[in-house]
């Protein structure tokens, strides 16, 4: 069984120096990659390779980790080429087990759409990452429609990756317990998962669907809780007034992917809610690694029929993608 895993991170040092000395683009979640994690989101060789096979993964879709290049302004849109030709020579020196995903200076509107079209059309990344807000700016606001345009248009996914909460959010709700929790209650332990499922929701409610009814987004942690919500969410078609109900947003503009939370019940959550054709299994790499080959174990594990264990593993990736990830694959290390 091919192992496709497609939420998997990456932080080139040219990125981490800007985040530590350009004021106001660390937003605080620099201080989650401390030790071997940022070793290993440094490393796009050897030592990602070896854990990739020590955990039963054959191919990993690079993509920077959060807050991406959002803070950045105007000088977002450099760092945004060299960081994609970065990730794209990955690809080339690894074709057989690195795909990509582009990251967008997008707090320039115009410069991001120009990004993506050059980072698929002329790298052939898979499509690229949206880390929600730039500064006050929620994923519905218009700097965001010429990304959205773009993407439709060529047919490539969005990821939706979390980011951390606007301060004024997390002082109201997620301080007090000393830097270490505030921290992590912000954003790996629930923050970040909020945040992101709330730019999700707002994609639909503005409309952002009904103008590009083709637009496919992906969201991690197995929808970004979103997914446990929907017997409520669904009531908001009561005021919306948007094109269609709101669970037709769901199971044909969203895929959810695991982000290495292997649970087998969160998995069949998900098939309930958008169905076996739109599950992708991640990783999460490196923040959510663990080692003895537990992620080939738990897919193989799973108590589904085999089509659907082979959607989940690879083949709904490769067919949201255009089938471009199969011949590489097809050379992958001794998988079937």
């Amino acid at each position: 069984m091919k192992i496709i895993a497609i939420e998997e991170h990456v932080l080139p040092d040219e990125v981490k120096h800007a985040w530590n000395t350009i004021p106001g683009a660390d937003d605080g979640t620099l201080g989650l990659n401390p030790g071997v994690i940022g070793e290993r989101l440094a490393d796009l060789g050897e030592q990602r390779l070896a854990l990739m096979d020590e955990t039963g993964v054959d191919i990993q879709v690079l993509s920077l980790t959060t807050p991406g290049l959002n803070n950045l302004g105007h000088r977002g849109i450099d760092l945004a080429r060299r960081a994609n030709d970065l990730l794209v020579g990955a690809v080339a020196a690894n074709p057989s087990r690195f795909q990509a995903m582009a990251v967008l200076p997008s707090a320039e509107a115009d410069a991001a759409a120009l990004e993506l079209r050059r980072s698929v059309k002329d790298l052939g990344c898979k499509g690229a990452v949206l880390f929600g807000r730039v500064g006050d700016k929620n994923l519905d606001h218009p700097i965001f429609e010429p990304t959205f345009a773009c993407a439709a248009e060529l047919n490539v996914p969005l990821l939706i990756h979390p980011q951390i909460p606007p301060r004024s959010v997390r002082d109201s709700y997620y301080a007090g317990f000393g830097a270490p929790i505030d921290l992590a209650l912000s954003t790996f332990a629930l923050g970040w998962h909020f945040e992101a499922g709330i730019q999700f929701v707002r994609l639909i409610l503005g409309g952002v669907f009904d103008r590009y009814p083709k637009l496919q987004v992906i969201l991690g942690h197995w929808g970004e809780l979103v997914l446990f919500y929907l017997e409520r969410l669904v009531m908001l078609d009561r005021v919306s007034k948007l094109q269609r109900p709101f669970i037709d947003y769901i199971r044909n503009n969203l895929y959810l992917t695991a982000s290495g939370m292997f649970s087998a019940a969160y998995l069949q959550r998900a098939i309930d809610a958008v169905g076996s054709d739109r599950i992708l299994f991640s990783t999460d790499y490196p923040y959510q690694y663990r080692p003895g080959g537990e992620a080939r174990r738990f897919v193989e594990g799973l108590a589904l029929n085999a089509a659907d264990k082979a959607k989940f593993a690879h083949r709904n990736w490769e067919r949201l993608i255009g089938g471009g990830g199969q011949d590489l694959a097809a050379t992958g290390p001794g998988r079937p």
